[in-house]
């Protein structure tokens, strides 16, 4: 790396530790709260759907829009749509993004199952892959039948993965503020 994109690189270590901090804050409410933490992403997912639903609006007007004026207008309408019932309700929408998350594991199961009867005769190991899809499939099970269980279980595994992110972010700042300093 030449040096100046070190020194430019090295002077704003503080914004990759202040991700990192962000990160291990979050990680930690999940942790205490792991069912507010899954409304409270739910509820984020709904304004980041109403900003996405305005600008969509706006860029209506824009003659310089690539995509159909049509298109633009449905996912406008579904943005809006989706953010208003998320932000009026989270708790809901959590639950229904749940159901989503274990009809997706479900078919997935199933996919890797077959997958591995498909392929056991090319490859050795084969049972890792109907084994992950047994683990999906009763993973999706265990979501429908415990939706609340599921949700606090997804925001913990959020608050595992915000935590190792803010740690590693944080080191990472802290390696740029050393670089920086060794300019």
């Amino acid at each position: 790396m030449n040096a100046s994109l070190s020194r430019m690189v090295g002077r704003s270590w503080w914004v990759l530790v202040f991700y990192g901090v962000i990160g291990v804050l979050f990680g930690i409410s999940a942790f205490l709260w792991p069912a507010k933490t899954a409304i409270a992403m739910a509820w984020a997912f709904g304004v980041m759907a109403i900003a996405e639903g305005v600008l969509s609006l706006l860029a209506l007007f824009d003659k310089n829009v690539s995509v159909s004026k049509g298109w633009l207008a449905l996912y406008a309408l579904a943005s809006l749509v989706f953010g208003v019932l998320a932000v009026g309700n989270p708790v809901a929408t959590a639950g229904v993004l749940l159901l989503i998350l274990a009809a997706w594991l479900l078919v997935a199961g199933i996919y890797r199952i077959v997958l591995a009867i498909r392929i056991r005769k090319a490859i050795t190991g084969e049972w890792m892959i109907a084994l992950s899809g047994v683990l999906a499939i009763v993973l999706a099970v265990m979501f429908m039948m415990r939706p609340a269980a599921g949700l606090v279980t997804v925001a913990l595994w959020i608050g595992v993965a915000a935590l190792f992110y803010g740690v590693l972010q944080i080191m990472a700042g802290l390696r740029l503020r050393k670089l920086a300093g060794a300019l």
